[in-house]
């Protein structure tokens, strides 16, 4: 019995097939170039932490069990302004309340608000970016337009803006968060479909058939991804921040929720005769903060294939 003789064609094509990347390997390259980021690393581990201790407090508080060293919004005005010690690690407010206690319960607030508002705006910012991008035209120009309007002004000053007209809370917080980061979203998805729209294989899509819905979804859409998840990760840090700042300025989160930048605003007062009742807070959102960055910039070159490691 002979043995089929392999073709000069077909043996090309099975070492071509040999350097085809399969999407098992790209992932582990992304974690490797991820791994070897020892910034990235310390930012992911640092985000983990706080994953968990706001998972860990909010089923406590759904449950009805105080895993938390003391109530954090239990006052007790005979231990007003207690320094850092062995009892209370943190020290206590002007309040009676346990900082560290406070600290911990306020690392849900903020990761809430933070994810809450990314997602709306990217929900939001990538619609109208992959309409004006592919579209193009009239409706380009009327989207970007109004986009460019709401860029002109500092995102903090329009959310406090918001924040005015609608009232305080939680809910009008994360709308108003969300609501000024869409124009990011929408002119970094803009830009990236216009980069892709015109490559072959969007035009295929086109020839075939394929409704200008499925082509976004299916074709344009996942070749932009990388870029849409680094900046929703530095997203996050930037809602955190924002947060903070309406919490400072009493326009944000309300007690009793406990949350960083309402700690802060409520103890500037006390910056001479307490100062650790700024410091323990500004430290959580100094950490915060920095961890999405650092994961952020790692990710930006994991997902970036140029600078993955093989």
């Amino acid at each position: 019995m002979k043995l089929k003789q392999i073709s000069p064609l077909d043996k090309n094509l099975l070492q071509a097939a040999e350097y085809v990347e399969k999407p098992e390997s790209q992932l582990r390259a992304m974690w490797d170039t991820l791994r070897q980021n020892k910034a990235a690393v310390v930012g992911l581990f640092i985000i983990g932490c706080l994953v968990l201790i706001a998972l860990t407090v909010w089923l406590s508080e759904l449950l009805g069990k105080q895993i938390l060293p003391y109530d954090p919004n239990y006052s007790d005005m005979s231990k007003s302004f207690v320094w850092p010690n062995a009892t209370h690690w943190f020290g206590t407010d002007q309040l009676g309340r346990d900082l560290f206690s406070r600290i911990l319960d306020g690392t849900k607030i903020s990761l809430f608000v933070g994810v809450a508002a990314v997602a709306l705006s990217l929900t939001v910012g990538v619609i109208l970016g992959a309409i004006a991008g592919y579209r193009g035209g009239r409706t380009d120009a009327v989207i970007m337009r109004l986009m460019d309007m709401m860029l002109a002004i500092p995102s903090i000053l329009l959310a406090i803006a918001f924040m005015a007209a609608f009232g305080k809370g939680l809910d009008k917080a994360i709308f108003a968060i969300g609501l000024v980061s869409i124009p990011e979203y929408a002119r970094i998805v803009r830009g990236s479909i216009l980069a892709v729209k015109e490559n072959d294989y969007v035009q295929a899509a086109k020839i075939i058939g394929n409704r200008p819905r499925r082509i976004i979804r299916k074709h344009i859409l996942p070749n932009v991804i990388s870029v849409i998840v680094v900046r929703a990760t530095l997203g996050i840090s930037t809602a955190v921040l924002d947060t903070a700042a309406l919490g400072f300025l009493g326009l944000g989160v309300q007690p009793p929720f406990a949350e960083w930048g309402d700690m802060l605003g409520r103890a500037r007062g006390f910056i001479f005769t307490a100062p650790y009742t700024l410091i323990f807070p500004g430290i959580a959102i100094t950490i915060t903060v920095l961890a999405f960055n650092l994961l952020g910039d790692g990710l930006r070159d994991a997902l970036d294939p140029k600078s993955r490691i093989k």
